[in-house]
């Protein structure tokens, strides 16, 4: 079989002309619509307009063109079917062989800042998905192109053999079926979205490629990075690597933890992670300060972690941080001092992220066996929280600043989880416990000397008045905790007793 014929729509004119140019030159003849008609024949490539074809002129501003049996009789036509093929040739319908479309830019479109409803809707294509569907379907005769990428491989097997494998017409198809997908999923979000409608009985959900991984948590299994097609600007997906080795899985989820976290801060701030949890957070007038006090919370654990900063990184921080094993450092941008001083280390992530503070709420999906959770981003602040404070003594001013530091930290630490906080750093972290006295003690015992005059932050209430008794006994002076427990009243006495001021906020942030 000889590609004789094909149908070339498309949105995305990128590499068009000299492909479509040598396609006629090996003697395809080409039908085409509208705006690509016009565009080829500008460039002096033949091509019969779609009316000439069907008969009928394109109406609606265009809306009604290619839905017409004169196409889709030429693409969905088994060609070693003699009933389809009479068919055919008693309704003058001739087949077409090759198929080049690619769709209206409703993803380009909806990411615009002020784009309105009935742009996007005008940007919702109907005749190309039902050509390019037809096509994929009718793969074993028809040749489909939804990517301008495909061109130089497809005009490859036209010039060796006048057609292309079955091989790569089940690729391409299989593409096309990819593409359309996404492309209903998008719109299918956009309009749910838009109707006001929550927790859909169906949920399509699309993404695109980012890059193949080397290994996911481990060498023995594989991985890939994919990214949401609106871009969210303030994320490791959106990330500009600037030097170093290719990230890693498990670096990719180790930085976006430590940008949820540096994300929480106004202030000058440095965040170490490691494992998914902080190890040091702290905070100052300048970012070489706020690193140094992250660095000083846990000396031992930031070796080989991953550091955020939300400010940019100058000489005399790029100093600091070239001192020890670091796998990735983020911020916002590096001056060139701080660069030349950072390359020194060949192998160094070096990443800046657009700084966002406020980023908007986004939804959470997690894979369950057989499943898929989906929840609302845990954005919640002091600033959304009704605060109480049920123990005799009040938080002095200096106690209200490292307890909000120890409240914005612990929603970050995986459950049960208990962070102390003091002079704008963290001083002990205890972190995934099977119970909240056991995160206390790790905390404590991480602290030394430093828990005496700290605030304790507690991302779930106390179940009894243990984990009090044990903040005490350390010299914790302050504590914030969502408050609910049948036992709350052990808890509050046990601070009273001690001279402790609790805070209840009435938000528990587990995070499992």
């Amino acid at each position: 079989m000889t590609i004789k014929r094909a149908l070339i729509s498309v949105s995305d004119k990128e590499n068009l002309i000299p492909f479509a140019k040598r396609l006629t030159e090996l003697g395809v003849e080409v039908i085409s619509t509208g705006g690509t008609k016009k565009m080829l024949q500008e460039a002096g490539v033949s091509a019969t307009g779609i009316s000439e074809v069907t008969g009928f002129p394109e109406i609606m501003d265009g809306r009604v063109k290619t839905l017409h049996p004169a196409i889709h009789g030429g693409l969905l036509a088994v060609r070693d079917n003699e009933s389809h093929m009479n068919q055919l040739k008693e309704n003058g319908i001739k087949p077409i062989d090759l198929v080049v479309v690619n769709l209206y830019p409703f993803k380009e479109t909806i990411s615009k800042p002020d784009f309105t409803f009935a742009e996007a809707v005008e940007n919702i294509d109907i005749g190309g998905p039902g050509m390019l569907r037809a096509s994929a379907k009718n793969h074993g005769d028809v040749t489909v192109v939804v990517d301008p990428a495909d061109y130089d491989t497809v005009l490859e097997q036209v010039e060796k053999d006048g057609d292309t494998s079955l091989d790569l017409r089940r690729r391409l198809a299989a593409k096309v079926f990819r593409h359309t997908a996404a492309y209903d999923a998008l719109i299918a979000e956009y309009m749910t979205s838009a109707a006001g409608e929550e927790n859909p009985d169906t949920l399509t959900v699309t993404y695109e490629k980012k890059q193949d991984l080397r290994y996911g948590e481990n060498p023995h299994q594989q991985a890939v990075f994919y990214q949401t097609p609106l871009k969210r600007k303030a994320s490791i997906a959106e990330a500009k690597q600037l030097h170093g080795k290719e990230l890693s899985y498990n670096n990719i989820k180790d930085a976006d933890a430590a940008l949820q976290i540096v994300r929480e801060f106004e202030a000058p701030a440095a965040v170490a992670v490691k494992h998914m949890n902080p190890c040091g957070v702290g905070t100052a007038e300048t970012i070489s300060q706020a690193y140094q006090r992250a660095f000083d919370a846990d000396p031992t654990s930031i070796f080989g972690g991953i550091v955020a900063l939300n400010r940019e990184v100058d000489a005399a921080t790029a100093e600091m941080l070239h001192e020890i094993f670091l796998e990735i450092i983020i911020a916002p941008s590096f001056s060139d001092g701080a660069l030349e001083i950072l390359k020194a280390k060949k192998n160094i992530r070096l990443l800046t992220v657009e700084r966002e503070e406020k980023a908007a709420p986004a939804k959470q999906l997690v894979s369950v066996a057989g499943g898929l959770l989906i929840q609302d981003e845990d954005t919640l602040t002091l600033e959304d929280a009704v605060v109480s404070i049920p123990t005799k003594r009040e938080p002095t001013e200096q106690e209200w600043k490292d307890l909000k530091l120890a409240w914005k930290v612990v929603k970050h630490v995986k459950s049960n989880a208990i962070v102390l906080a003091k002079d704008e750093m963290t001083v002990g972290i205890g972190a995934g416990q099977m119970n909240r006295v056991g995160s206390a003690k790790i905390a404590i015992e991480q602290a030394g000397v430093k828990a005496e005059g700290s605030a304790m932050g507690s991302d779930a209430f106390f179940p009894m008045g243990d984990t009090v008794e044990a903040a005490a006994k350390a010299g914790v002076t302050a504590i914030i905790q969502p408050g609910g427990s049948i036992k709350d009243e052990e808890s509050i006495r046990a601070a009273d007793e001690h001279g402790i001021t609790m805070v209840f906020t009435g938000i528990r942030h587990f995070k499992h």
